[in-house]
């Protein structure tokens, strides 16, 4: 993968937390911090992205009466649920 200087300004307490987590979870540096960070934040724009299209496909959200309906099977004990 080839890389790309890029300067940025960024908020010096986040900044600083960032230096904090980098270093407590052991990352080769700070710009590795980042570059996860980056791609797990457009990994779930990806999947917001795709669940929004899902919803327009399938007809919207569900509603409080299709929600109130999948959790009470949903959050049925095992051992209440039909068997397929």
């Amino acid at each position: 993968m080839t890389t790309e200087k890029l300067a940025v300004s960024i908020p010096a307490e986040i900044l600083a937390r960032a230096r904090r987590s980098a270093k407590r979870e052991h990352a080769t540096s700070l710009s590795a911090y980042i570059t996860a960070a980056l791609e797990q934040k457009s990994t779930m724009d990806d999947l917001a992205r795709l669940l929004t299209e899902m919803l327009e496909e399938s007809g919207g959200p569900l509603t409080a009466k299709e929600r109130k309906a999948a959790d009470k099977v949903l959050l049925r004990p095992a051992s209440r649920r039909r068997r397929a």
